[in-house]
């Protein structure tokens, strides 16, 4: 059976030896929320499972949204050792109650603000039962017809099944292991035996239901640290906390880098920083050295995905002092007993170092076994890998990875639109962001911007909606007819830019 896991035995413990502590654990927009009301969440989660006769082996979905209530509802769900499948709150309800209506759980446990009638309506058609979270607590919601509490399940080993970013479809659920999970928290106590002196309180910024919000928090909160939340990142907040409590090292997402260089947050604010670590999308090579010259802080990168369970390479200090500096625009070398290899596109052949192709990976918390992506790179003769972007032409947005063809599907079911291509268009903050080329069909009177962007967020989490628009006769094309997404993107360079972005 699934419960008798050691590992998931292991991590149970782990949470209830967290949930049974005292004193602050989370400061959130300048409060603190102490662990007597986190555990009356997590009580309230457990007991309105119980109530709803929800066994421990059916899956039950979950949509953390960055908030102390969220927070807490994972000690209980690890705790009994259930398969958790995440969703992305941060889509319409719409969207969310089609993904619901897909989704084999017996119940929803997320926000009592994103509750929405439709949702509502979606819970009630699957006879899914929903717990909302309060700051106090949590309870059932809605009303039902018969329960999915009785679905006769055999999720396998207990795992948190994270939404991959979707960039050869639509996001899949990848599990992550509870022998995983347990890992990061190994891996936190070991940093932590090595640490000299207090440690500032860890800053969670990055959304808890993507694999760098889960590793984040089982690096601190899962075995008990106090943390600062933020519900996303912000240049103001995250400087404040920087100024705040002068940890020895910082990070963030890379769009980060750009808004902190144009907050012009002053060098001296940052001066306990010997480094600033990022991942999740490329780092602009023009961002990233004026903001060392701005701060003299080093930018270290990593390179990590869903598939690989997280970070499988990393710059360190230590390597770009041994190395120098030529290292520093790579993701760094492999670490944890991770392989990676190059392979060339045009014959299929082992790629040379210094030679570009795409990216393999072995990461043993998955397994033995070469991971494919779709990500360009080159090892050099050092073991460095330098990424180059992606093969199947998807955007980043920020941490985001977005795939063209998934937007252009949703603009062609739009009554108004004859034509569309999507494409990637360069962002200062955001590295990326998706641009439409829109051919309508009436050309004396296209739709409007704000319905298109409507139409899209109804269908597609918020970070998929084009931030830049340009409607034209038709869509350029190639001598074989295929579209010149290089001339989209061309026109899209000088377009308006969404008021909603």
């Amino acid at each position: 059976m699934a419960r008798t896991a050691p590992n998931a035995e292991d991590l149970a413990a782990l949470c209830r030896q967290t949930l049974a502590q005292d004193g602050p654990a989370v400061r959130f927009e300048g409060h603190w929320t102490h662990w007597a009301q986190i555990r009356a969440v997590a009580s309230g989660v457990e007991a309105a499972l119980d109530a709803a006769d929800v066994p421990p082996e059916a899956p039950v979905a979950f949509a953390p949204r960055n908030s102390p209530s969220s927070l807490a509802a994972f000690l209980p769900l690890l705790a009994q050792q259930r398969r958790v499948r995440m969703l992305y709150p941060f889509q319409s309800p719409e969207a969310l109650a089609a993904r619901i209506a897909a989704c084999e759980v017996a119940a929803l446990v997320m926000e009592r603000g994103d509750f929405a009638p439709a949702v509502l309506r979606a819970l009630a058609a699957a006879g899914i039962v929903g717990i909302a979270l309060d700051p106090g607590g949590a309870a059932a919601v809605g009303t039902r017809t018969e329960a999915r509490a009785a679905l006769p399940c055999a999720p396998g080993l207990p795992a948190l099944e994270i939404l991959t970013s979707g960039t050869t479809g639509p996001p899949k659920p990848f599990p992550i292991g509870y022998d995983v999970v347990l890992g990061y928290v190994r891996q936190a106590e070991a940093l932590a035996s090595a640490r000299t002196g207090p440690a500032a309180p860890p800053l969670l910024c990055f959304p808890l239901s993507n694999i760098s919000g889960l590793y984040s928090l089982a690096m601190s909160f899962l075995r008990g640290e106090r943390v600062i939340l933020l519900e996303r990142f912000s240049v103001a907040a995250w400087r404040d906390y920087v100024v705040e409590f002068r940890p020895p090292a910082g990070g963030g997402p890379p769009a980060a880098l750009a808004m902190i260089l144009e907050a012009q947050i002053p060098r001296e604010d940052l001066a306990s920083l010997s480094s600033f670590s990022t991942g999740a999308a490329p780092v602009d090579p023009d961002v990233r050295a004026r903001f060392e010259a701005t701060y003299g802080i080093p930018v270290l990168q990593t390179y990590g995905a869903t598939e690989f369970g997280g970070p499988v390479t990393a710059l360190s200090l230590d390597l770009l002092r041994t190395y120098g500096t030529d290292k520093a625009a790579s993701v760094g070398r492999p670490f944890g007993g991770a392989k990676i290899r190059i392979r060339r596109e045009e014959d299929g052949a082992l790629a040379a170092a210094g030679e570009v192709g795409r990216v393999e990976v072995i990461s043993p918390r998955m397994g033995a076994d070469w991971i494919v992506t779709s990500d360009l790179g080159s090892l050099d003769a050092d073991g460095f890998l330098t990424l180059f972007g992606r093969a199947d032409g998807a955007i980043q947005r920020g941490g985001f990875k977005i795939v063209p063809e998934r937007v252009e599907q949703v603009l062609l079911a739009h009554l108004e639109v004859a034509e569309v291509a999507v494409v990637g268009v360069p962002d200062a903050r955001l590295h990326e962001v998706p641009g439409a080329l829109v051919v309508p069909r009436d050309p004396g009177c296209p739709p409007e911007v704000r319905a298109l962007e409507a139409h899209v967020r109804a269908h597609l989490p918020a970070t998929h909606v084009p931030a830049r628009w340009h409607f034209a006769a038709a869509l350029p094309r190639t001598v074989s007819f295929k579209t010149d997404r290089g001339a989209v993107r061309a026109l899209l360079a000088g377009a308006a830019v969404s008021p909603d972005r």
